[in-house]
C-alpha cells in the first residue's frame, strides 16, 4: 500500500514537471537550453523533452532541438499551408552574405580580419545589419595591441538557418557539388563553406553600394 501512494506521488510530480516544462517552452519567446530547464524542473529535464518531442511529432506543432536549445515549431509539412503570398523576403548584399559567412566559419573574428579576408573594407552599416537581424554579436576582446573586438554568430543565427550546433555548417566539397560556391577568391579562401542555400553564397548582389 505504501508503495503505490509512493509511485501515485512520483507520478503525478512527473506529470507536474512535464506541465511546467511545456508551458516554459510555449511561453519563450526564444529557444531555451538545457541548463535553464533544468534548474527549473530538475535532471529529469532531458528525458521529459524527449518525451514532449515525441508526444507532439504527428502534431501540428513540433519539439525540436535547435542553436543549443529547444522551442516548439510549426510541422515541416504544414509550413507552404501558412506561409503568406504577401510574404516579402529581403536579399542581403553581397558584402553582408560574405561577412556572415566569414564570422560563421572564423570566429572570434576581428574586423579587421574580415576585411584582410574579402580584400575590401567592411563598412559599420553591413555589422549593424547583421546585429539586427539577430545574427552576430560582439565576442571578447583581443589581447593584442588595440585590443580589437571581435565577432562570433548568435544562437539565433543557428536557429534561423536550422542547424544545432556550427559542427552541421556543410563543408566545401558539400557546397560545391550543390553549385553554391561560386569561383571569388573570399569564398574560397574559407577553411570550411557556408551555408550556401541559407546564406545564398552564390551571387548575391551589392545593396546600395555597402562597401
Amino acid at each position: 500500500m505504501i508503495k503505490e501512494v509512493t509511485d501515485a506521488h512520483e507520478a503525478e510530480a512527473r506529470i507536474g514537471k512535464l506541465r511546467l516544462l511545456e508551458a516554459l517552452l510555449f511561453a519563450s519567446a526564444e529557444p531555451l537550453d538545457e541548463e535553464t530547464l533544468t534548474a527549473r524542473v530538475g535532471p529529469e529535464a532531458r528525458p521529459l523533452l524527449e518525451e514532449l518531442r515525441a508526444h507532439y511529432a504527428p502534431r501540428g506543432v513540433t519539439l525540436v532541438r535547435t542553436g543549443g536549445g529547444w522551442a516548439f515549431r510549426t510541422a515541416e509539412d504544414l509550413a507552404p499551408e501558412l506561409r503568406r503570398e504577401e510574404e516579402v523576403s529581403r536579399r542581403l548584399s553581397r558584402a553582408a552574405i560574405e561577412t556572415l559567412a566569414i564570422i560563421a566559419y572564423h570566429q572570434p573574428v576581428t574586423r579587421g580580419e574580415i576585411e584582410s579576408i574579402r580584400g575590401v573594407a567592411t563598412s559599420k552599416g553591413t555589422l549593424d545589419l547583421l546585429m539586427e537581424h539577430g545574427w552576430i554579436r560582439p565576442g571578447k576582446r583581443r589581447e593584442t595591441p588595440g585590443r580589437p573586438l571581435t565577432w562570433i554568430t548568435t544562437a539565433g543565427f543557428l536557429d534561423h538557418f536550422g542547424l544545432d550546433s556550427l559542427r552541421d555548417l556543410p563543408s566545401v566539397e558539400d557546397l560545391r557539388a550543390a553549385g553554391l560556391l561560386d569561383s571569388r577568391p573570399v569564398l574560397l579562401g574559407l577553411g570550411t563553406a557556408g551555408d550556401g542555400g541559407a546564406l545564398a553564397v552564390n551571387g548575391g548582389e551589392e545593396e546600395g553600394g555597402e562597401d
